[in-house]
């Protein structure tokens, strides 16, 4: 169900959103399920490309729609003096400005740093690049995929320096960096109500994927000196497994489950195997083992197994679809997904916001806006006339005939 009224920890903090795609946006849908009141400033021209993302329902695409609740549309053209004048004037009395253009590109329109703290000294500043502010390939084109390549994610997904690369089935580096970046500019946030001091942060896609892959899948160039090629996978078969009937998981790590596993499989010998005596020597044997058990599971059906595997404490799950998660008890159980009405798009079905918080609930006020929605009481608040946002809509200023619905 939708939460109504503003509510959340971040209630009361305003963010002016130059974001397009992915990854910016998702940082700041975050931040507005939070509470934070988020302005979303968009080319009258289309806005946000995501608008024109396939999957569609009346106008609404679910890439914007799953990208873009909780905020309020503000259309400007940026490439006007007037435009850039109501940005300015926007961040003069807001909390955080982010924005993910190029390297470069805001200090050439007149929105850099300097010139919007000028005017408000404690502004957390948040850019998002792809590849970083500086280096050979600071200005290039980003998308997933090329960072996905340069990061070593695709190696480490293809299991072998040696194997053909793979990319991750999701845009993992964009919504990475989304995550990386709100929770940065609440850390910043946080500085400055202890300090006063307002600051620039960046987050990098590169970045942020370099840093979420160190802590499991970099171990071999973790000792300087003492570096390992990492020409060889952990293991070429993963630990989703073929019953008679479909998909489960299955992974043990301790004794205790290795134990449990030969009880649920009926393989008491498997505890006696030189092979499989540690450990370490399973993890040597990995892919012997890993056979071994599939060899059995494909004798019974998934739910048999689970029944037995879970009676005996192995670590297990089924391995669902999309259309399946959605209605898995254990994700009703914890209301993962949440339903909710939009004006124009209609019923949606949402993931609800990760983090659940006791006194302060995060959830969906409202869904994603209609383009420049809001952008008649926003200047309106602002201080403009209605002569001065009339002019502004006949000019292309802003998005003709927008007003407030």
């Amino acid at each position: 169900m939708a939460h109504s009224g503003v509510s959340g920890p971040l209630a009361g903090i305003r963010v002016v959103d130059l974001t397009a795609m992915v990854s910016g946006p998702l940082a700041t849908m975050i931040l507005a399920d939070q509470g934070a009141e988020v302005i979303k400033v968009e080319n009258p021209a289309g806005g946000d490309y995501t608008r024109l993302a396939a999957n569609q329902r009346n106008g609404f695409s679910a890439s914007f729609l799953n990208n873009n609740r909780n905020k309020r549309s503000l259309t400007l053209n940026l490439k006007s003096e007037a435009g850039l004048a109501a940005v300015r004037q926007l961040v003069a009395g807001a909390d955080v400005f982010i924005q993910n253009f190029r390297p470069g590109v805001i200090e050439r329109m007149g929105l850099d740093e300097a010139t919007l703290r000028a005017s408000n000294p404690g502004l957390v500043y948040a850019s998002i690049s792809g590849f970083g502010d500086a280096g050979p390939y600071a200005a290039k084109p980003v998308y997933d995929p090329l960072v996905q390549a340069l990061s070593g994610l695709a190696s480490v997904q293809g299991g072998s320096d040696n194997a053909r690369p793979q990319l991750v089935r999701t845009i993992l580096p964009d919504k990475l960096t989304g995550m990386t970046t709100a929770q940065a500019v609440t850390a910043t946030l946080l500085h400055r109500a202890r300090t006063g001091e307002g600051q620039h942060v960046r987050v990098s896609m590169l970045g942020a994927v370099l840093a979420f892959l160190w802590g499991s899948d970099m171990g071999s160039q973790t000792f300087v000196g003492d570096e390992r090629p990492q020409a060889e996978a952990a293991s070429f078969i993963d630990l989703i497994y073929a019953t008679a009937d479909g998909y489960i998981s299955v992974a043990v790590q301790t004794d205790r489950e290795w134990q449990a596993l030969t009880r649920a499989l009926e393989r008491p010998e498997w505890l006696s195997d030189p092979r499989f005596l540690t450990p370490a020597l399973r993890q040597e044997h990995i892919d012997e083992r890993l056979q071994l058990t599939q060899d059995v599971l494909y004798a019974r059906t998934a739910e048999a197994w689970l029944e037995r595997l879970e009676h005996e404490g192995v670590p297990c799950a089924p391995v669902l679809t999309r259309s399946q998660v959605i209605h898995h008890p254990q994700v009703g159980a914890n209301t993962l997904v949440l339903e909710s009405d939009h004006p124009t798009a209609g019923p949606l079905r949402q993931a609800a916001p990760a983090a659940a918080f006791s006194r302060s609930p995060a959830g969906i006020r409202h869904g994603a806006p209609a383009l420049g929605q809001d952008t008649d009481a926003i200047l309106a608040d602002l201080g403009y006339s209605e002569d001065e946002r009339r002019r502004l809509r006949e000019t292309g200023v802003t998005a003709p005939g927008e007003t407030t619905p």
